[in-house]
């Protein structure tokens, strides 16, 4: 069995370690641009160029490293290689950590706090009513949903959209496009975005969907930055029909350095990292998959290609 490590901006060394404990009968290389390379069996994946696709024409399986596919799903790929994704690997934990910081952070003013701390103010605030904030989880995958639960946790009010239909303990779900989206939005006041990138979901938090949010409506965008419409955005803070708005992914990345989110007030930046891929879980969670497929057995995480997720 041969397995061949394709990630751009990622040290192989770590991997191939613990790729070599988990599955010693394999043997493991590291391709290189312009080096000639033995073809594989498998492959473990972050943003793969097309000259790698090209040079393996004997794969069985693609292995992303990260939780979207949309990259890879952009390049020429053969019929019927099986393209997989993470299930979760330790990254629902963190997004739910990562959106409940921001939910509650907006819900509690805790930015004003700290405003007011550098103005030296020693100031109270009037508390804010949990039920007039309703959050909205816009895909209910792995991800989705354990952020959907993990906001319960603090009562909010919790509702949910995909695109099918889907029950969720707690959460009040909506589904489909048009008048399914329309209802969820118009019932949410928080927006949190978890939904794959596909070309149906490209450009879909523009002005239409986010002006359907409740007046002071709150984005967090934990997706991609291809969902955001980003000077629909802008207007609708300075409108202020939106209050604010917390992003940890962009259409440009890094984010460039004279882009108005830096300084815009209403705004929160992070370096795309609400949910970092952990090394030593997904190797466990690639070998069992590797083993069950040479065992002839079905897998969780293939990607439908259709559908793009």
């Amino acid at each position: 069995m041969k397995i061949v490590f394709c990630c751009t901006d990622t040290r192989p060394e770590p991997w191939l370690d613990g790729l070599r404990a988990a599955l010693p009968e394999a043997d493991l290389s590291v391709w290189q641009a312009g080096v000639a390379t033995e073809p594989a069996d498998y492959a473990i994946v972050w943003a793969p160029p097309q000259a790698f696709i090209d040079a393996q024409p004997r794969l069985k399986a693609l292995f992303n490293i990260g939780a979207g596919v949309d990259a890879l799903l952009r390049l020429n790929l053969p019929d019927g290689l099986k393209v997989v994704r993470l299930d979760d690997a330790g990254m629902a934990v963190q997004m739910a950590e990562y959106v409940c910081h921001a939910v509650i952070r907006h819900f509690r003013e805790f930015d004003l706090y700290q405003q007011a701390q550098a103005r030296g103010e020693w100031a109270f605030r009037k508390p804010r009513h949990r039920e007039d904030f309703a959050v909205g989880v816009m895909g209910l995958g792995v991800l989705g949903s354990r952020v959907a639960q993990a906001l319960r946790g603090f009562d909010f009010p919790v509702n949910g959209w995909s695109r099918n239909p889907k029950v969720l303990d707690g959460v009040q779900t909506f589904h489909g496009m048009g008048e399914g989206l329309h209802a969820f939005l118009s019932a949410s006041r928080v927006l949190v975005n978890l939904l794959p990138l596909t070309p149906e979901t490209r450009d879909i938090l523009g002005r239409d969907t986010l002006g359907r949010l409740r007046p002071g409506g709150y984005v967090i965008n934990v997706a991609r930055g291809a969902h955001l419409v980003e000077e629909d955005l802008l207007a609708l803070l300075d409108s202020g029909h939106l209050a604010g708005a917390t992003l940890d992914v962009f259409r440009t990345e890094p984010l460039p350095t004279t882009h108005p989110f830096w300084t815009h007030p209403r705004v929160t930046v992070t370096p795309h990292t609400s949910a970092r891929t952990l090394r030593d879980e997904s190797i466990a969670q690639i070998a069992r998959k590797i083993r069950a497929l040479e065992r002839g057995e079905p897998i969780a995480g293939v990607v439908d290609r259709a559908r793009g997720y």
